[in-house]
């Protein structure tokens, strides 16, 4: 049985980077989070929340991460995805309060941001979708990366193989190659992507918990398995997109010309 190799340090090298505003790893760390945040505070604003608000919440959340990351601290047992959260929850509160205090003339100020308050105690839980959507993001920056590496003709093969359930003899006429040549292909693909999750794995997962997770998802099983899974991953992934698109759109066209902004509700 293939496995994944895990790394085990505590505050890792991503991590480090972050906390030296490597400007790379915060952009890596946008690409894979800020779709999840966004969603996120989408759901939470049940609707309310304009496009527009939702784009400066998400980078809100990530400034507010940026500022405090020298703060967090791995031993604690807390996620880093789960810190995340709770920094977006509390970027979204301080939003209401200032819609509130614009709605009663105050000039009410939002809370800080505080040690006490991301303390293990107070972190706000995560619900599955959300958790899906975190082990989707993790997976799908592995994929990016490997898309880079991989030749397109080499990715084009095994896309077609895990997304499509296409088999060998379709994908290499489709392609104009063997079917053997289509098995290497795909091979070279899923090694690469082993190698991208185990660094995406890495970075972003500081418990035990969280390192066991392509585990329990059969992305350390063999071939097949490592195959079914991670289809499974992307699959779901992308009607996640597609929903989120969907739903930008419609909240777009509620909103009407000029509407939809943070001002607004």
């Amino acid at each position: 049985m293939a496995t994944i190799p895990l790394m085990h340090q505590v505050d890792t090298a991503f991590l480090r980077r972050l906390r030296a505003r490597d400007e790379r790893a915060w952009f890596e760390l946008w690409e894979a989070f800020g779709p999840v945040i966004r969603g996120t505070l989408a759901r939470w604003g049940n609707g309310r929340l304009g496009e527009e608000t939702l784009r400066d919440l998400t980078q809100d959340t990530l400034a507010a991460l940026s500022d405090s990351i020298d703060r967090f601290d791995p031993q604690r047992g807390v996620r880093f995805s789960t810190w995340l959260l709770a920094i977006a929850k509390h970027v979204l509160g301080d939003e209401m309060d200032r819609r509130f205090a614009q709605k009663r003339g105050s000039g009410k100020r939002g809370t800080s941001l505080d040690d006490a308050w991301m303390g293990e105690a107070r972190v706000s839980q995560p619900d599955d979708e959300y958790e899906r959507r975190v082990m989707a993001a993790k997976v799908h920056a592995a994929i990016r990366a490997a898309q880079k590496r991989a030749e397109f003709v080499h990715f084009e093969a095994y896309r077609m193989r895990v997304l499509e359930s296409k088999q060998g003899r379709e994908i290499g006429e489709l392609l104009g190659v063997s079917e053997p040549t289509v098995t290497r292909h795909c091979q070279r693909v899923r090694e690469a992507l082993r190698e991208e999750l185990s660094v995406a794995i890495e970075q972003w997962s500081y418990t035990d918990d969280e390192r066991s997770e392509p585990s329990r998802a059969g992305l350390a099983d063999d071939d097949a398995g490592f195959d079914d899974a991670l289809g499974e991953i992307w699959r779901a992934q992308e009607e996640l997109v597609a929903r989120d698109i969907a739903e930008r759109d419609a909240a777009r066209r509620r909103a009407g010309p000029g509407g939809g902004g943070r001002a607004g509700t």
